[in-house]
């Protein structure tokens, strides 16, 4: 009986996202894929725009892995032998060996000693996040942490949070000296890759920091890590912001199974005892259904791909078409953030701008990512290419031709 005045309130507020720039508006839906041909990597169909066909410049699958056959034989097979879904949550009778599998394989990848598999990686930083924090725990965060982060820490009522900008490690320490005498546990949460600007934390220095203090909390100074853009495409070998910076004292590693990996899922690593206590306190990993044995096998699949010749083979070719790409755009006159990662954020600093870029470039063939405030600081408005391994050259250099299009009109 109550709805309609619902409806009238709900409306409201998605008149005021639309006024205020945030609304989201209709999905793209993409309806179908054109695998690879010739010089031109894959090309999708999008609802709408029958007949034309689209380069994906937005897509999270930075190995490009999620069309390979070996993937999909590998999830089809799992498939057949568990069925198409777990049945049940994991204590009851829902752990398959697939699951069992996959996160040996991801301990080991990781060189920890044990691994949880999440339905992703949200529902990671969440299930793991609030069991860890207490009353007497104090949370620090970066500023532009991830916006799983930022509701983990809601969510979990800790005696006190802290922000520091973003990458200020003075003001970390600061935070931490602060926060002495005051907290049992202190937790440092950081994004290794920050999905907005591809650019990462200085994960060694944050660890020093780290060990420095440890000894002045009876419960100790964590660290946590969101690696969910670094790993699989980030670091010599794919193990991430960890590796690329030479880092030891990450005491707790989330990652996804969903971008890199290009399937579906969440994942942490840590120690046995941290893995055993959060199995028996996490209610995103008690009381949710895993991922299917399908998305278990593939995962999997991913892992033996990327630890083989033909992995590193990948991911030579995925820095080396990201330089190409950020070359050419510098060339171009374009304002761009480098880093070694395959997210590359082209600054518009301008709303209106950046809406009628991505509009352009998807007239053209292009999909892309355009990020306008509150996603993103005021003055901070960018399109976000993200490079994928199955991109080829002479995609990287369709991209660049349009952009230089829109330069000269």
């Amino acid at each position: 009986m109550g709805l309609k005045k619902l409806e009238d309130t709900l409306q409201n507020s998605l008149q005021n996202l639309e006024q205020e720039g945030r609304l989201k508006g209709k999905e793209m839906v993409i309806t179908g894929v054109r695998k690879a041909q010739g010089e031109e990597g894959p090309r999708y169909f999008l609802k709408g725009k029958e007949g034309k066909l689209f380069i994906r410049m937005n897509s999270n699958s930075y190995l490009g892995l999620s069309l390979r056959q070996d993937m999909i034989s590998a999830g089809e097979e799992a498939s057949r032998q568990f069925g198409t879904g777990p049945g049940a949550v994991r204590f009851i009778s829902g752990t398959l060996e697939p699951h069992r599998r996959l996160e040996k394989r991801l301990a080991n990848f990781h060189s920890r000693e044990d691994a949880i598999i999440f339905s992703s990686a949200y529902a990671t930083m969440l299930g793991v996040v609030t069991p860890l924090i207490t009353t007497n725990t104090i949370i620090i965060s970066d500023e532009l942490n991830h916006n799983c982060i930022i509701n983990a820490i809601r969510l979990s009522r800790p005696l006190d949070k802290m922000i520091y900008n973003h990458l200020d490690l003075n003001e970390l320490e600061a935070q931490i000296k602060e926060s002495m005498g005051r907290a049992k546990r202190i937790i440092i949460i950081t994004d290794g890759i920050f999905s907005m600007r591809g650019d990462y934390a200085p994960l060694a220095e944050i660890s020093k920091i780290v060990g420095k203090y440890d000894v002045h909390f009876p419960e100790g100074v964590v660290l946590i890590v969101d690696d969910s853009h670094g790993v699989g495409c980030f670091g010599p070998t794919g193990r991430g912001t960890e590796e690329y910076t030479q880092t030891e004292g990450v005491d707790i590693l989330i990652g996804t199974l969903g971008k890199a990996f290009g399937v579906n899922g969440g994942y942490v690593v840590s120690s046995r005892t941290v893995t055993t206590f959060l199995r028996e306190n996490a209610p995103l990993y008690i009381y949710s259904n895993p991922i299917s044995a399908a998305d278990a096998a593939e995962a999997h699949q991913a892992l033996e791909i990327i630890d083989s010749p033909e992995g590193k083979s990948i991911l030579q070719h995925l820095h080396k078409i990201t330089k190409r790409f950020e070359t050419g755009l510098k060339e171009l006159g374009y304002e761009i953030i480098e880093s070694d990662h395959p997210i590359v954020p082209l600054m518009v600093r301008d709303t209106q701008k950046t809406r009628e870029m991505v509009d352009f470039l998807l007239e053209n063939g292009i999909l892309v990512t355009g990020l306008n405030f509150p996603v993103v600081p005021r003055g901070d408005e960018e399109i976000r290419f993200q490079v994928n391994a199955d991109h080829t050259t002479a995609d990287i250099d369709t991209v660049l031709k349009v952009l230089k299009e829109w330069k000269n009109n």
